[in-house]
């Protein structure tokens, strides 16, 4: 029989070599960017087109490798944390990416041109369900830009194109398995 003090210091180990595994496994999931370079300042491709702003408002190329095992899709979101609304703002949602996909190509229209067959653009907070570039407040300090790409434990997620980034946020933490993350900056 086993004593409870060695039954607790097995438990733990094998908690912190599962730990360990999944950290490991998350590390070699990555994603790059032609278009983005980690740390550095968007370029006017990716800048909105509006609200006082003159980009391109064009979808960046995004690339991932390294996915974890058993990931059954993706997603794709563009989220910047310092916008002033006290929740951030979600500037692109891409879900249901084929497990089998690992690029999307820059430039995706609104109507979804250059998206794999059954992918969903999800509604941003720019009221529309297409790539919404940065734009962040005039005289704001430069805002962070992440692009995420998300490993998901399941197919399909059940939204649609009016889902907000909120829910499918809630959505993709409750299906996650892991993430790959590309960090810009933009200010004006």
């Amino acid at each position: 029989m086993n004593h409870p003090k060695h039954l607790a210091a097995t438990l733990a180990t094998s908690a912190a070599l599962t730990l360990s595994a999944l950290s490991a496994q998350a590390a070699d999931f990555s994603v790059t960017s032609k278009d983005i370079q980690k740390g550095q300042t968007l370029s006017n491709a990716q800048v909105f087109q509006g609200f006082g702003c003159n980009g391109l408002n064009r979808s960046p190329q995004l690339s991932w490798s390294g996915a974890p095992a058993g990931t059954r899709s993706f997603a794709v979101t563009v989220y910047d944390p310092d916008a002033p609304t006290g929740s951030g703002w979600w500037h692109w949602t891409v879900f249901n990416i084929p497990a089998s996909v690992t690029s999307l190509p820059g430039g995706i229209t609104a109507e979804g041109k250059g998206l794999p067959a059954g992918a969903i653009q999800g509604r941003t907070d720019f009221g529309s369900s297409s790539f919404g570039g940065a734009c962040p407040p005039e005289g704001d300090k430069p805002h962070r830009y992440q692009f995420v790409v998300w490993a998901l434990n399941t197919d399909k997620l059940p939204l649609d194109a009016q889902a907000s980034g909120a829910m499918l946020g809630f959505m993709l933490n409750a299906s996650v398995l892991g993430q790959a993350r590309l960090t810009a900056h933009y200010g004006r």
